[in-house]
């Protein structure tokens, strides 16, 4: 029979050990709030600039290009998963107070500002590292994004809240993004260049039609974006002006013998889709919802794009 200290002993080891089992369980919780505070359908979006750099680049296929293939395609998301996190943790005070995004904010899940932050880092750190089985150039160009983040993110600099020099550095952005994917198996070029810059325009374009849909939210907290500074609507037009050239560009690209011959045929098709779409949106009235509506819709036209360049490359 056991004696009073021996089962005193052993009750209070199952108390810790239980005490133990609770700790552990908030703790586990706590990593799920944390990882569903990553924005997987934002960071996946903006992996098509790469992965079309990618394309562009990669030649014959073989299995060893495929499994780089696929570490670039993971490294490229904890990248960009990287930005989006640290844009949220830079925002976090006037996200609260913007009556469209109060509700999604992290600290709605019970994740602090501290926790993305580190949250943030951690991604970055595993990109970085990711990143360094391709070359120099590829580590450099994801050095130079993350950059390129912080300059417009961080409290500091925040060039997002900056007109003109916020589409700017998506213009860079956009470009750096495609040559990531296209250094992995070509060296930079004339060529990579100027296909970059269909994406960069796209990527820019896409920028302005996303301040015009937060213009409440930013005007509330006096963030002078451009569609702050400018109007709405002088903001969505040139959104739509910016996408004119991008699609401009994809015809001189394909009249230029630089990306095959059928995707000019398609970029005169889908603009006039994409620009009905545009006026249709500006006549009803610029509101959030229509603006985020617009862009599910315009997505899906370069979505059709995406495939048809996958298409073209493989069948060339």
């Amino acid at each position: 029979m056991a004696s009073i200290p021996d089962r005193a002993h052993a009750a209070a080891g199952q108390a810790g050990a239980a005490e133990a089992g609770e700790s552990r369980w908030p703790a586990r919780s706590h990593v799920l709030a944390l990882l569903s505070c990553i924005r997987y359908r934002e960071a996946l979006v903006l992996q098509g600039a790469p992965l079309m750099g990618l394309a562009f680049s990669i030649g014959p296929i073989t299995a060893p290009k495929l499994g780089a293939t696929l570490l670039f395609a993971v490294a490229s998301f904890f990248l960009v998963a990287h930005i989006w996190s640290l844009n949220d943790w830079a925002g976090f005070s006037w996200d609260r107070n913007d009556p469209n995004r109060s509700k999604t904010v992290f600290s709605t899940r019970g994740v602090s500002a501290h926790d993305i932050l580190r949250l943030s880092l951690g991604l970055l750190g595993l990109s970085l590292l990711a990143f360094t089985a391709f070359s120099r150039i590829t580590w450099l160009l994801a050095v130079a994004i993350a950059v390129l983040g912080v300059f417009y993110s961080h409290p500091a600099l925040h060039a997002k809240s900056i007109p003109v020099l916020s589409s700017m550095t998506h213009l860079v952005g956009g470009v750096l993004h495609f040559l990531l994917g296209y250094s992995v198996f070509a060296p930079i070029d004339r060529r990579g260049i100027l296909i970059a810059l269909f994406f960069a325009l796209t990527f820019t374009a896409g920028h302005l039609n996303q301040e015009v849909r937060d213009y409440e939210g930013d005007r509330l907290n006096g963030l002078a974006t451009n569609a702050v500074a400018f109007g709405p609507r002088a903001a969505f037009v040139a959104g739509l002006a910016v996408f004119t050239l991008a699609y401009g560009d994809l015809l001189l690209l394909a009249v230029a013998a630089i990306v095959p011959a059928a995707l000019g045929i398609l970029a005169v098709a889908l603009y006039s889709v994409h620009l009905y779409w545009s006026l249709a949106t500006l006549r009803a009235g610029l509101t959030f919802e229509r603006v985020s509506g617009f862009q599910r819709r315009y997505r899906l036209l370069y979505a059709v794009i995406g495939l048809a360049i996958g298409a073209a490359l493989v069948l060339r």
